[in-house]
């Protein structure tokens, strides 16, 4: 660029015609059309070695690039706006610096454009646009599951709201949704668009719109218009294409799935942060902002319709707690549910008010629980909770009638209980293996000896248990054993049998010759 500017300088072009062939603007030009050669050089040199501020991400921007090479500036922006909260560089800063990148390290990218035509946009309330899509993820062991996403967008101010799930949308899904996205809206509008689908639309009959059984007698509850698009017409719906394309090429790709609920929960942060908090490409405006105002011209709706459909899950881990999160609450299951880090089940949303959860292999049920309004709440059934002092309870009496002096062990265990009250259970237990094979009096010598010390623990106990067993084996010996052969014939023979004598010169020879 330096050197054209120059040479069309020379060709005695003016500023403008220079700006123009270059398609460069004119502050970029003024800042090099008087600049000479040296000082240009003086510049690249300072810029090569002038730090950036990406440059604290640049391993892990690159990992993203050699991984996912079609990632976009925005959507790396996202990530790392996402992982580290604040960021104290633009998203413009991040979008020259991949591409610098991408540039050092020939990482291409795949690029392909559309082209819609613009229209005025419709006043404030007027209308929203609505439209499906679907895209494969990734799942957390490398497997991929193909997800349904709907999308609804305010014409006026581009305020955004999605929904995702694990299997197509049927009818009743659509209307369910529909009413989560007007209680997300705070309202509805006058006018909804649609592509046509045979979810919502039967047959256009030459301009008279036939809907499906159950979309029209919605339709007839909220009393909405409806404003079917034609095929292969984008330009109805243009603003609903672009939020399908954005969510599926910035929010999910190559983003990592768990659960539903997390993904959804994801998805809301993302529209925060990003679909609706982030300055708008056309409109130059935030759309959070100007629904504030549109807000006001919604149609209000009072009360929530409520679909008799099952929304399916896919699996969920069980906890080590034996719990299941889910939406951003934790649902108790039976104890003894968890076995291990892999340990899942099914779970089955009935109208957004109950949450069933089943066994992953033969659907029994384990645990019903009604969804609360808030987050991060607990919900516990009753016969999911052991009572524990019923048990410590009985765990006491029996190991009190396993010692010889009870009112001692009694004394013992209570001054136990006192000092260690969290661990109570476990030092019940360690006493009773203690105790198993031992005589009364070592168990009482390590019961007094405790107590007399005030050694209130149940391994001191046990120290002094093997102290004891010890002395005691030590004090009785064990005395040998005979075996007693009873007398036979045979052996009386051999009783009569007498050795032979050697005379004791025969010793005193061997003697002489060693």
């Amino acid at each position: 660029m330096y050197t054209d500017i120059r040479y069309l300088k020379e060709m005695g072009l003016n500023k403008s015609q220079i700006a123009r062939n270059l398609g460069i603007s004119r502050p970029t030009l003024n800042k090099y059309y008087d600049m000479d050669t040296d000082e240009y050089n003086n510049r690249l040199e300072r810029m090569q070695k002038r730090s950036k501020k990406p440059d604290k991400y640049h391993n892990e921007i690159l990992a993203w690039l050699i991984e996912y090479p079609d990632l976009s500036g925005a959507q790396i922006y996202d990530w790392l706006e996402e992982k580290y909260k604040e960021l104290n560089f633009s998203e413009g800063t991040l979008r020259n610096y991949v591409k610098t990148m991408r540039g050092e390290h020939n990482i291409q990218k795949r690029t392909s454009a559309r082209q819609y035509e613009s229209i005025i946009d419709p006043p404030m309330g007027k209308q929203v646009q609505v439209d499906l899509g679907q895209k494969w993820v990734f799942k957390e062991d490398g497997t991929r599951v193909l997800l349904y996403v709907i999308c609804f967008v305010l014409s006026n101010s581009r305020f955004k709201y999605c929904q995702w799930q694990d299997r197509p949308f049927n009818t009743t899904d659509i209307i369910r949704i529909h009413e989560n996205a007007f209680e997300y809206y705070g309202g509805m509008p006058e006018e909804i668009v649609y592509d046509q689908d045979s979810l919502i639309l039967t047959s256009e009959n030459h301009g008279d719109l036939i809907f499906t059984h159950r979309f029209a007698g919605y339709i007839q509850k909220r009393k909405f218009r409806v404003h079917m698009c034609r095929k292969a017409d984008p330009e109805s719906k243009g603003r609903i294409e672009n939020v399908i394309g954005f969510i599926k090429n910035n929010f999910a790709h190559n983003r990592i799935f768990h659960n539903l609920d997390k993904w959804n929960e994801e998805t809301l942060a993302w529209m925060d942060r990003r679909g609706n908090g982030k300055l708008h490409g056309t409109t130059k405006r935030i759309p959070a902002e100007v629904f504030m105002e549109e807000r006001r011209y919604l149609r209000p709706v009072i009360e929530k319709i409520l679909t008799n459909s099952i929304d399916i899950s896919i699996t969920y881990r069980v906890k080590k707690d034996n719990t299941v999160a889910i939406g951003g609450n934790r649902y108790s299951v039976p104890m003894g549910t968890y076995k291990g880090p892999y340990t899942t089940v099914r779970v089955r949303k009935i109208n957004n008010e109950y949450i069933i959860i089943l066994h992953l292999e033969n659907d029994e049920e384990l645990a019903r629980h009604k969804i609360p309004s808030g987050k991060g709440q607990l919900l516990k059934n009753s016969n999911h909770t052991r009572d524990r002092t019923k048990n410590i309870a009985a765990l006491t009496e029996e190991i009190v009638s396993m010692f010889p002096d009870r009112l001692a062990v009694s004394t013992f265990l209570e001054d136990i209980r006192a000092d260690k009250p969290r661990y109570i259970r476990d030092q019940l237990l360690v006493v009773k293996e203690a105790i198993k094979g031992h005589g009364p009096s070592t168990i009482n010598k390590a019961l007094d000896f405790c107590t007399k010390n005030r050694l209130y623990s149940a391994m001191d106990f046990k120290d002094a248990i093997v102290h004891y067993a010890k002395e005691q084996q030590y004090q009785a010996p064990q005395k040998e054993s005979f075996k007693v052969i009873p007398v036979s014939l045979d052996s009386l023979e051999r009783i009569k049998t007498r050795p032979q004598v050697r005379d004791i010169k025969e010793y005193a020879d061997i003697f002489k010759k060693e």
